[in-house]
């Protein structure tokens, strides 16, 4: 990002565990689908980040939006809710087919989610669309003037869902 001030002597790459615990302890993520012909969109939602696997997760309608552009579609943005220490990834999503992964994310949302909704179950997480997204690539930025140009991060992601070393 040498435009916006970052150079190579001064940068910090930060560590992956900084941008796994954002991903994981965010409340909501802003969801950023494209229709086949381009058309953006984008909504928050709940969403369940698991940093063994590398996937992100989370459930909406089946004739929501976001899934009718995902059904066209599958590259998707996934950003977490803070603009200041500021994580995004850029992957495929998924319609999750498989009973036992559904139920695996089903239970994982309910894990998270329940503390502020008593009465979530997996059961209304199943009745709709279970969406995996495969990050290839997070992008992390810290939006205070002191560490804006010494610390944004990218971090490649293979098929196989390891990530790479930080990158300027």
């Amino acid at each position: 990002m040498p435009d916006y001030g970052v150079r190579a002597e001064t940068w910090r790459p930060l560590p992956w565990s900084w941008a796994a615990a954002r991903l994981g302890g965010s409340r909501s993520y802003w969801v950023v689908t494209a229709s086949a012909a381009g058309q953006p969109h984008a909504l928050p939602v709940w969403g369940v980040w698991d940093d063994v696997e590398h996937l992100f997760a989370f459930s909406c309608g089946p004739t929501a939006h976001k899934a009718r552009n995902l059904a066209q579609n599958p590259r998707v943005a996934v950003a977490i809710e803070d603009t200041v220490e500021c994580v995004t990834l850029q992957g495929r999503a998924e319609v999750v087919q498989d009973d036992e992964r559904r139920e695996l994310w089903a239970q994982r949302y309910v894990d998270k989610y329940r503390p502020e909704s008593a009465d979530l179950d997996t059961a209304f997480v199943l009745a709709n669309l279970v969406v995996e997204v495969r990050p290839q690539r997070v992008l992390a930025v810290i939006e205070r003037e002191a560490e804006f140009a010494t610390r944004p991060t990218r971090w490649r992601f293979t098929p196989s869902g390891s990530a790479g070393a930080g990158e300027r």
